[in-house]
């Protein structure tokens, strides 16, 4: 029985989709005007790891990720870079995609981009002003009027006089409230290089608010199961996601709200606002993108997560153990034994509201099972439940021979040439000079292992 930490609640819920067997999940995604770093990371590999248990717990699931394709960051950078908005979030995309894809992040079932929906944020917004819930401000900006909606404050859990407008609400003297938001921007004629669109209102743009709720009622329906995003996003960004859209239609919006925890460096939030973030491009130069994920999963999806050289070192590790448990036991086809202890433990984990550093914790148990019995079928066990979690799909082999994407170190030609000559000095019986190439080699980063069928090799 699957539970979900509802952030609306602040309890654990038992999982009871609107439609049974099916669920509609949307996540908040990238705003593409630079390379994603590791806080987005974080939130493409967690949701997409809640998609791989739901599909493995046989719920047919839709998965929305949006993007936004035009904000004012999007604006400014394109401007200075003297192309269009179109080629600047174009060329982001693509990073993204890449960099998704070498975390092995599977694509979303939609990926609505925000400028293919202003058609869909213009009614919604109608509808809002057709309730009295927006109103057109003295610079002709259309705001949302927060107070005349009762339910503002419950994702975030204050009254409406203790919240304050927070990061991206601009608080102008201008609207009628400080706490009102934007809906729809209005273009400066000073400002010619801004992207904008005709509406009932005049020329202009959205805000950022109104795009998720279109966006998600559009694809998935007015009322959907899950909706995702990082901590940050739970006020203000999805509290007036539930202002606009439960304003507007006049029901529940969304039934479980999740959010994953922060990636923390130094104890500070890792934003670039903050400067202190690192590109997944920067972390992959350093680190196998496995070994990435395999950080970001090994703790609970709402735990902070602390980057350093060192945990990632550790992971790096410890993925080792793992696959190092498969590399001598054969593995004809991972299929997966859903009744065998293990694999109920594993599914204990995830239906806590998806335990992965539990889960995680079961593989290891499994891997030394794997060693003191080489027993294929447990194997075959380690790779299935791993492969639910986007894991252990590689050579063994390949994985462990398999150096740092910058590392220095010995091409594998010259590995294998030293493990030759060392295997000719043992046949002579000169020992020194096998201990001698052993000791070079593990200087290098290179452990050897002997084994009946020989020596084999695997990176430090």
């Amino acid at each position: 029985m699957l539970t979900i930490y509802n952030t609306l609640s602040r309890t654990k819920e038992v999982f009871q989709p609107i439609d049974a067997g099916k669920v509609r999940m949307y996540v908040c995604g990238m705003t593409v005007y630079d390379f994603c770093h590791l806080g987005h990371a974080r939130v493409m590999v967690v949701f997409d790891m809640v998609a791989r248990w739901l599909r493995a717990s046989g719920y047919d699931v839709t998965y929305v990720r949006n993007i936004t394709d035009i904000d004012d960051k999007i604006i400014r950078r394109a401007q200075d870079n003297g192309e269009s908005i179109r080629a600047l979030t174009d060329r982001f995309i693509a990073a993204m995609h890449e960099d998704a894809d070498a975390l092995g992040v599977l694509r979303p079932d939609f990926e609505p981009r925000a400028t293919d929906y202003v058609a869909q944020m213009q009614s919604l917004i109608g509808r809002l002003e057709h309730k009295g819930l927006a109103y057109v401000a003295a610079n002709r900006d259309v705001c949302y009027a927060v107070r005349k909606f009762d339910g503002y404050g419950k994702l975030s859990g204050k009254s409406v006089d203790e919240l304050r407008a927070g990061e991206r609400v601009d608080v102008v003297g201008d609207k009628n409230d400080p706490l009102d938001f934007v809906l729809w921007k209005h273009a400066k004629a000073e400002e010619p290089g801004e992207a904008k669109w005709d509406s009932p209102w005049g020329s202009g743009r959205p805000g950022w608010h109104i795009e998720c709720s279109a966006m998600s009622s559009d694809l998935l329906g007015e009322h959907f199961d899950i909706h995702g995003g990082g901590m940050d996003l739970q006020f203000p960004h999805h509290e007036n996601e539930i202002a606009q859209s439960e304003g507007a239609h006049g029901h529940t919006f969304v039934n479980y709200w999740m959010h994953n925890g922060f990636v923390r460096v130094d104890d500070e939030k890792m934003s670039k606002s903050l400067g202190n973030f690192f590109t997944i491009r920067e972390v992959l130069q350093k680190y196998d993108p496995e070994v990435v994920r395999f950080f970001i999963l090994r703790a609970h999806y709402r735990s902070a997560l602390n980057y350093s050289d060192a945990h990632l070192d550790d992971a790096r590790q410890s993925l080792t153990r793992l696959y190092t448990a498969l590399k001598n036991v054969p593995v004809a086809e991972a299929v997966l034994d859903r009744d065998e202890p293990h694999a109920q433990r594993f599914a204990a984990a995830m239906d806590d509201d998806f335990n992965t550093a539990e889960a995680v914790a079961v593989l290891f148990d499994l891997a030394n099972e794997v060693n003191r019995s080489a027993s294929p079928a447990l194997a075959a066990q380690l790779k299935a439940l791993a492969g639910v979690l986007g894991l252990l799909g590689r050579d063994p082999v390949a994985f462990l021979q398999a150096g740092a994407p910058d590392a220095e170190g010995l091409a594998v030609e010259a590995i294998e040439g030293l493990i030759a000559e060392r295997a000719a000095a043992k046949k002579a019986k000169n020992y020194a000079e096998a201990d001698r190439i052993r000791a070079t080699l593990l200087e290098a980063g290179v452990v050897l292992e002997d084994g009946p069928g020989g020596t084999t090799w695997r990176r430090a």
